[in-house]
């Protein structure tokens, strides 16, 4: 019974959480918290009674903000019993159909009826609404309830809703990327638990939170991360638990070289070790200095203890050093704790064992791929994203000449959405112009004993001995 307590409540909402709310085809991501207002699609409102309901809940916004769950009833009672006319041929739209006015809506509002409740005074004061077909007044009946009805439905964020989300409000951040072709990604990269994957991307997070949603907290995803640190938003959107972020490990990108150099751990301790002298000089010199004042002279000791002014001048010098000297232990903790991150990512990369290569960048990908495929495997999928095809053709005929990889393929991803409905099923009229460009293959062990040079000299070889045979 335990086990079924637990499986129940991480279907429920709890405090803390992160969520996804969605009205219409519109999202927004936050977090559940006590009496934070939330605005969303111009209302605001409260998710404090959202707390321990399902997912996937319809909650209405009721007075004061708060939310409740929306029962269902007479959810079509306004298009049941109404007439509808054989074409819109007469109907014209002058305006002059609807005898509510923008005033009397808002009294409506005042006086707390529902969004329902407003749709039904608009079709009972609509002129025409009778005249129109079935499929228009359906069609009236879904816009005014995307206008009136205050609804939200809570959703537990995913790769997918999260991919939709970014691509709806701000495809820029994440270079254009859309769902489909981020499934096509994680599918080509052979993503699974336990795997060893090297994650390289501009897309806000949501790439890396992705591959980690995929890998379900086994295994280990390093990041390597351009500018000064990481970017994980996206990544904090997912609501992970703890045991998913072990896994996580962080690597600059512009060390790459010094790694495969071999000289990135000699250079990262000696960084750290004039650091720390240098923070220990600083602190010698805070020490030794005061004493030293302090012997200078006894008539400036006795001056000293006789004004109280000086007193306190004294006591705020030594509250500031303690506080240089706090901060300078700050630093040192985070340098000591950044330099055992690094450590701990260059030993996974040392190995160059990993299983899998992404790349989805702003940054043109081909010196980041032809850098990072010296730590696959072979036999690895890698996978390359741009929102353009020509620097993943400049990347394919990089790749043909190197060698290493086979099963090169560059592809494009076609989508588009259909309107499922009795009697009129059809594409949807307004779709996404591309989803970006795919650059996949697969690595190979390649034998550098034997150089191209002398193998090109050996083929001749044996046609030569033939000539001389024949002459002899």
């Amino acid at each position: 019974m335990a086990d079924n307590g637990d499986e129940e409540s991480q279907y429920r909402i709890k405090e803390g959480d992160y969520v996804v709310l969605k009205r219409g085809d519109i999202f927004k991501a936050v977090q559940i918290q006590t009496r934070k207002k939330v605005i969303f699609e111009k209302q605001w409102f409260f998710l404090d009674n959202a707390v321990g309901q399902l997912y996937s809940t319809t909650f209405e916004i009721v007075s004061g903000g708060n939310l409740q769950p929306q029962t269902p009833k007479n959810t079509e009672s306004s298009s049941d019993a109404k007439e509808a006319g054989t074409d819109n041929r007469n109907i014209v739209d002058d305006g002059k159909s609807q005898k509510l006015t923008r005033d009397d809506i808002e009294t409506l509002k005042e006086q707390g009826l529902k969004g329902q409740e407003i749709i039904q005074q608009l079709i009972d004061n609509s002129s025409t609404f009778k005249d129109k077909t079935e499929y228009a007044q359906d069609k009236y009946i879904k816009k005014k309830k995307k206008k009136y009805e205050n609804i939200v439905t809570i959703l537990k964020p995913s790769c997918r809703i999260l991919a939709m989300m970014y691509h709806g409000r701000e495809p820029g951040k994440i270079c254009h990327l859309r769902y489909d072709t981020l499934s096509q990604m994680l599918t080509l990269a052979n993503i699974h638990a336990g795997s060893k994957v090297l994650v390289f991307e501009t897309c806000a997070g949501l790439v890396l939170g992705s591959v980690m949603e995929r890998m379900g907290g086994y295994g280990s995803v390093i990041q390597m991360y351009p500018g000064g640190g990481p970017v994980r938003a996206g990544v904090e959107s997912f609501g992970f638990p703890a045991h998913f972020h072990n896994m996580l490990h962080d690597f600059p990108i512009c060390h790459v070289n010094a790694l495969l150099a071999g000289t990135l751990d000699t250079t990262a301790k000696d960084t750290s070790s004039a650091d720390s002298k240098q923070s220990n000089l600083a602190t010698e010199e805070g020490e030794t200095q005061p004493e030293s004042e302090q012997q200078g002279s006894p008539e400036e000791q006795s001056m000293e203890t006789n004004t109280g002014t000086d007193d306190g001048q004294d006591q705020e010098k030594e509250e500031k050093e303690r506080r240089k000297e706090a901060k300078a232990q700050e630093k040192k903790v985070k340098l000591e704790e950044k330099r055992k991150k690094l450590a701990a990512a260059a030993a996974l990369l040392e190995g160059r064992n990993a299983d899998g290569l992404v790349i989805a960048s702003r940054f043109h990908p081909c010196p980041v791929l032809m850098g990072l495929l010296k730590f696959l495997s072979p036999s690895r999928p890698f996978v390359v994203y741009s929102q353009y095809k020509e620097p993943l053709i400049e990347c394919y005929t990089k790749l043909r000449e190197h060698g290493g990889t086979i099963n090169l393929r560059l592809t494009d991803t076609w989508l588009r959405h259909y309107q499922v409905l009795p009697n009129r099923t059809h594409p949807v009229l307004l779709m996404s112009g591309g989803g970006g460009y795919l650059l996949s293959g697969t690595t190979v062990a390649t034998d550098h004993s034997k150089p191209a040079g002398p193998r090109r000299t050996e083929e001749p070889a044996p046609k030569r001995l033939k000539l001389t045979d024949t002459v002899e």
